[in-house]
């Protein structure tokens, strides 16, 4: 177990992964949800005003972003929030978001597998081939066949070795980028009316303002990306200089480009067209202005960027897991690194073998809004951890980067992670509930009397 009264140096984990690979891997898993599930679905439910929703992800996201960046840079360990409460708030409200989140990596993952197998059929069907292949095998649906393979084979590379999670994420997101570069550029200028008639919608908000609300709670699950930098904290080559810079870097840089895509989304079809095409709207949207080329090419950013995003995903949950075996919340197999690989292998297989499970759920509304649900939850106490320590000032908490703003920066995050939660379904709210009511007694079943908290002045 690691020492009560400082964070860990040693993890058994090594720091392989640079700038460009820590943005990465927070873009490669925000880029997947939020431009090639979410477009068609938030414009179905908020018409052009889904664009604001997005703005509001991308504003809240920087605002929590910028706490986390201090604590990042305090304790660059794998665990992200996990290791941030416990070490500020206590191990029972530390164990509490950890378990939890690491359930809601799991629904997010499986949400981006579920994706992911919608897209690879799309590839299939655009190829001509879809005849071809069965429609079901072992009376499952051959989307979620797909997803399943793609999640066995995400979970082996990641136990294979760090350095092949970071190589496939560079080689993923920078081709998908360049491929939504041309495709936003093109069909941008041809929605403002630069190469054809103006396309843009008359109403900002045809249904309201409500729905822009409830649509950014949502889309927030396409900002859990930056929450996977912290979760890998503790295999960040300079952590001091990298992790804020890619918190902050890769949220911009997405919230950007979801704004344009919805923006050009909503200038292409009405509301209930996108709702009928789901989430491979963007698909339809691409072929308008570019034709089959441009269709095929959104087909290969989208197939890459949901694999990216669960690729990622599944890294992160795994890094959770291990914080927490290591600190004796979880059974000590559970964090055991493989003597080969360097990797958590037991933690690898459980969160993929969690997240293939969930994909037959096929739900993706409710995967999403838990993953965000339980994310928030943990956003907000990261918050309050941060005020607490940076008040507190205990002899170990030395961050080479300070929230700029304390205190209000902070609490404006504990207040719109509040907020973005009071706007979610209610089956999604009730779903995480029962998660968080589980965490709470699996600590006070096995690891009541662990303790993880630095000793802190509150003097």
């Amino acid at each position: 177990m690691a020492e009560p009264n400082a964070p860990a140096d040693e993890t058994g984990l090594e720091r392989t992964i640079g700038l460009v690979g820590a943005i990465t891997i927070g873009m490669g898993t925000m880029i997947g949800a939020g431009i090639f599930v979410f477009p068609g679905l938030a414009v179905g439910r908020a018409g052009l005003g889904a664009a604001v929703s997005f703005a509001i992800g991308t504003v809240v996201a920087v605002v929590i972003a910028l706490p986390t960046a201090e604590l990042a840079t305090a304790m660059p360990e794998s665990g992200g929030g996990y290791y941030f409460v416990s070490r500020g708030l206590g191990g029972f409200l530390g164990s509490v978001v950890g378990l939890s989140v690491t359930v809601g990596l799991v629904f997010a993952a499986a949400f981006y597998l579920v994706g992911f197998g919608e897209y690879t059929l799309a590839v299939v069907a655009e190829a001509g081939l879809r005849a071809a292949i069965p429609s079901a095998v072992g009376g499952v649906g051959i989307g979620y066949v797909l997803a399943i393979v793609g999640g066995t084979a995400l979970t082996v590379v990641s136990i294979l070795g760090t350095e092949h999670v970071e190589s496939l994420q560079n080689a993923l997101v920078g081709l998908l980028i360049a491929i939504l570069v041309v495709f936003l550029l093109r069909s941008g200028l041809d929605v403002l009316g630069l190469l054809g008639r103006p396309r843009v919608p008359a109403q900002l908000l045809p249904n309201g303002s409500l729905p822009v609300l409830t649509t950014a709670a949502l889309v927030f699950t396409s900002f859990l990306g930056f929450a996977q930098i912290a979760a890998v904290a503790g295999e960040v080559v300079e952590p001091s200089r990298t992790l804020p810079r890619a918190l902050v870097g890769s949220i911009l840089v997405v919230g950007v480009l979801y704004v344009a895509t919805v923006f050009v989304t909503a200038g292409t079809f009405s509301p209930p067209r996108l709702q009928q095409l789901g989430e491979t709207a963007i698909v339809e949207v691409a072929r308008v202005y570019l034709g089959v080329g441009g269709a095929v090419a959104i087909l290969l950013a989208g197939f890459l960027a949901t694999l990216s995003s669960a690729n990622a995903t599944l890294l992160g949950g795994s890094r959770v897991l291990h914080a927490l075996s290591r600190d004796d919340v979880v059974p000590p197999h559970a964090g055991r690194i493989s003597q080969r690989y360097g990797t958590p292998h037991f933690a690898l297989s459980f969160v993929g073998g969690l997240a293939i499970c969930l994909v037959v759920v096929g739900r993706l509304d409710t995967l999403a809004e838990v993953a965000s649900f339980l994310h928030l939850v943990m956003y907000g106490l990261m918050c309050v951890a941060q005020l607490r320590l940076s008040r507190a000032t205990p002899v170990w908490y030395d961050p080479s980067f300070q929230c700029p703003g304390t205190p209000y920066v902070p609490m404006a995050g504990v207040l719109a992670s509040v907020g973005l939660i009071a706007f979610m379904q209610s089956l999604s709210q009730a779903v995480g509930i029962v998660i968080i009511v589980f965490s709470g007694l699996w600590y006070r079943a096995y690891a009541d009397g662990v303790t993880v908290t630095p000793e802190v002045n509150d003097a």
